[in-house]
């Protein structure tokens, strides 16, 4: 079959390469001048920034694209195992120093609480049996009811109506051992006060498998999958802009660029942001579950703000990974995900990938970039006027907490924001992370992999199951590619 997909992020590089390699003829279409969706790669004055996805969980999700075409991934990309996965720093200084040794796991506690060693044993028990029962499920579709109620038994034993901070509150009384166990939905969009509990199986998947790093970042990534896609035939467009989706008879029959030209095939994907597929690449007479209506009665995840900078000097006190919490948990969460307005402080996810790979920046310097979750554009905020003092805000928490005179040595900049997830992302409101992980919007609940008003139409990427983060994008093209398959 002739196959477009339309968007070049992991879930769209995944479901390509299954496809081409099963023999189908596949196209890849992307509006961006390279490979990478959220996982765009910017590049100035000598370092590079990866623009999105940097904790890589599920190596093997990777290692399974390159054996299904017969390869090796260790000819296209090195990972590695990081050692610390990342440190949790709070105001007062403590940090908890966080990775797989147990023993070193139940010393970080020890030094926080160490009345809580033992229910994390049972947290950790009890994870076990969430990990199990949804690990099984990312790579399965939710295609009908009869999908959803044969696992409904499960998800009402594990009480999945549970969010993942009730879930964590359940065995530790310590409101740090709370925040360092439960935040992991924020990773994947999602409001640990309202996400369920299901995604509290991340900790689990990081503590069996590790926190991974790719040489050369997770961009390198990006070019090996590209690279493999190539290898097997497959064909690139970038600058390819889409412009709508072509529906005759009830099926998708190819798109329609923005340059006027069209591309016909017999299925296509999308590995856009569902809603703006929906809402402006098929037409409404297309459309009769998913209505502009229904769309935008979606809940969807917070934004981001994200500054790129580099320094002339190195910062050897800061991990690869760093999780910075603020000095309110719950409040602030209200304010992002329900008030939707900037709050006054902020919790941050520092990345420094220098601390593993010097090759992204010049000799003697640091590669960073600092993301603050905040409200998408349904709330009301100016981001033409309020994205330099935000900015200037972040720095100065991080010099006056982390980073002495860290604006001193700043020698190179940019910065992405809600705008920029809109008008270059085309993501719908300008969401990060798509449709939010709730229990109402899971599973069977979600935007489907296969479209239910085109049947020949298929979604992969964080608004569909199994939904954000690295593993579930990845699980959507096996469940897409798999999907057509057997078609």
């Amino acid at each position: 079959m002739k196959i477009v997909v339309i968007g070049s992020g992991f879930g769209g590089l995944s479901c390509a390469i299954r496809l081409q390699a099963q023999g189908h003829q596949v196209t890849i279409v992307e509006k961006r001048d390279k490979l990478g969706g959220r996982a765009y790669v910017y590049e100035q004055d000598g370092f590079k920034f990866d623009g999105g996805p940097t904790i890589i969980t599920a190596p093997w999700l990777i290692d399974e694209l390159f054996s299904l075409a017969g390869r090796d991934s260790k000819e296209y990309i090195k990972l590695v195992k990081l050692d610390t996965f990342y440190n949790i720093r709070w105001e007062d200084g403590t940090v908890f120093n966080y990775n797989d040794d147990k023993q070193h796991l139940y010393a970080e506690i020890a030094r926080i609480a160490p009345e809580e060693i033992d229910n994390y044993k049972r947290f950790a028990q009890s994870l076990d049996k969430i990990y199990h029962v949804g690990f099984e499920l990312i790579d399965k579709p939710f295609s009908t009811v009869w999908d959803m109620v044969r696992v409904i038994p499960e998800m009402i034993k594990l009480r999945s109506d549970r969010s993942v901070y009730k879930f964590a509150a359940r065995f530790f009384k310590n409101e740090k051992l709370r925040e360092a166990f439960s935040f992991h939905p924020l990773l994947i969009g999602g409001n640990p006060f309202t996400s369920t509990s299901i995604y509290a199986m991340i900790h689990e998947l990081e503590q069996n498998f590790g926190v991974w790093f790719a040489m050369g970042g997770t961009g390198a990534l990006v070019r090996a999958l590209g690279d493999l896609f190539i290898d097997l035939g497959g064909e690139i467009f970038t600058e390819a802009e889409v412009a709508e989706i072509l529906v005759a008879d009830g099926r998708a029959t190819g798109v329609r660029m923005k340059g006027g030209e069209q591309l016909e095939a017999d299925a296509v994907v999308s590995n856009g942001d569902v809603a703006f597929t929906y809402l402006n690449l098929v037409a409404p007479q297309n459309r009769r579950k998913y209505t502009d209506e229904k769309v935008k009665k979606l809940e969807y995840s917070m934004s981001l703000f994200v500054v790129y900078f580099g320094t002339d000097r190195k910062y050897e006190n800061m991990a690869h990974h760093e999780i910075i919490m603020g000095p309110r948990y719950r409040g602030l969460l209200e304010d992002i995900f329900d008030r939707k307005i900037l709050a006054d402080d902020f919790s941050l996810y520092l990345h420094r990938p220098t601390a593993t790979d010097q090759s992204l920046a010049p000799a003697g310097c640091d590669c960073w970039y600092v993301l603050s979750p905040v409200p998408h554009l349904g709330g009301d905020i100016d981001w033409r006027t309020a994205a330099e003092p935000y900015k200037q805000k972040i720095y100065e928490y991080l010099e006056t907490h982390f980073m002495p005179d860290l604006r001193k040595h700043i020698i190179t900049e940019t910065h992405i924001d809600p705008l920029h997830f809109e008008g270059t992302l085309n993501s719908y409101l300008g969401s990060a992370f798509s449709v939010a992980p709730i229990l109402t919007q899971s599973a069977y609940f979600r935007p489907h992999n296969q479209s239910e008003d085109i049947p020949n139409l298929y979604f992969v990427g964080a608004g569909t199951h199994p939904g954000a983060g690295l593993p579930g994008v990845l699980s959507s093209g096996k469940i897409v590619g798999n999907m057509i398959g057997k078609a």
